[in-house]
């Protein structure tokens, strides 16, 4: 009797080409009523040590903001956490990074969740929501006005053709430019847009309480629209500043390629780095000047610290 033929063996299964990022950015919010914003932050705070979680989350009267990365199970403890507190109307969205983008866990408690300084609603005022599909055709109408609600260090990493940019350092500034352009609003349909969307919630509720009524805002922000809409028929510019070690996200949600400059927060690209006046942690062109001699070394010996830790916590 002949042997019999050998079974014949299976082909391996086909591997992801695409590596897992190690860490999963998750970056949420959620206008609601909080009773009890320190009791929540009492809770939080352990529920991040025990997972090993880093970033900030912002928690106020008026809801919660934040910005968290750790591994998947540990932001999958914290996204449940927070469905069991009663913030199921989340604006969540997850992207990856390739090393932690924070250095620690932190949940602030703030009178607001973005400081805006102006008492607006959004539950109720906020403007009319607009998919990312759907954005493209609305910024393109020539009686459409569209505002960059982000600050000028943002701006300068990318934004949407012919956005406006309001040239502000910070969120609070927005009424006071507002109140200075009231006139180019007029007549016309407002689209608005920044990094997630919690700042158009309050930006869109402030044209509204003013009497605007055709306010617009990208929903989910520009992430959620760097993410649906594929780059060949993209009109964003640039790549999109994140506040963490990241600095910039592009399209897909990819890690981009600038570096922050520690001192004053500007993300740099390459030829920025190459610039005489940038040296590590301690100045670019946009802040040399306006740092004295004595706060350099302090910068210095700041970035000779990280450097150490850097060195002493490498695999």
């Amino acid at each position: 009797m002949s042997a019999p033929h050998p079974a014949p063996s299976l082909p391996d299964a086909p591997s992801d080409p695409t590596p897992r990022p190690a860490f999963v950015v998750a970056a949420l919010y959620q206008f609601r009523v909080v009773a009890d914003p320190a009791g929540l932050r009492e809770r939080l705070l352990p529920l991040g040590a025990a997972h090993g979680l880093c970033g900030t989350l912002i928690v106020a009267s008026e809801g919660i903001n934040g910005t968290v990365a750790g591994s998947r199970a540990g932001i999958d403890a914290l996204h449940g956490a927070l469905l069991a507190e009663g913030f199921t109307g989340l604006e969540y969205k997850e992207s990856g990074a390739s090393e932690q983008p924070f250095r620690r866990f932190k949940v602030r408690v703030k009178a607001e969740i973005v400081t805006m300084g102006a008492a607006v609603e959004p539950t109720r005022e906020a403007g009319q929501y607009v998919a990312p599909h759907d954005w493209n055709a609305l910024i393109s109408a020539p009686d459409v006005v569209v505002i960059d609600t982000r600050n000028r260090y943002e701006v300068k990493a990318g934004t949407f053709r012919g956005a406006l940019d309001p040239g502000i350092d910070s969120f609070r500034e927005f009424p006071a430019w507002l109140d200075a352009h009231a006139a180019e609003l007029e007549g016309k349909r407002v689209a608005m847009f920044c990094t997630g969307g919690i700042r158009c919630e309050k930006s869109t509720s402030l044209l509204r309480q003013r009497g605007y009524a055709d306010v617009f805002h990208l929903q989910g922000g520009i992430l959620q629209y760097l993410e649906d809409v594929p780059e060949e028929d993209s009109r964003w510019d640039g790549e999109c500043f994140v506040f963490d070690g990241r600095v910039t996200v592009g399209h897909g949600l990819r890690e981009g390629g600038a570096v922050m400059c520690h001192s004053c927060g500007w993300p740099l690209d390459e030829q920025e780095r190459t610039d005489a006046l940038f040296e590590e942690g301690v100045s670019c062109r946009h802040c040399h000047a306006q740092t004295t001699p004595e706060q350099k070394a302090a910068f210095r010996a700041r970035q000779r610290h990280f450097d150490r830790q850097a060195t002493t916590t490498a695999p």
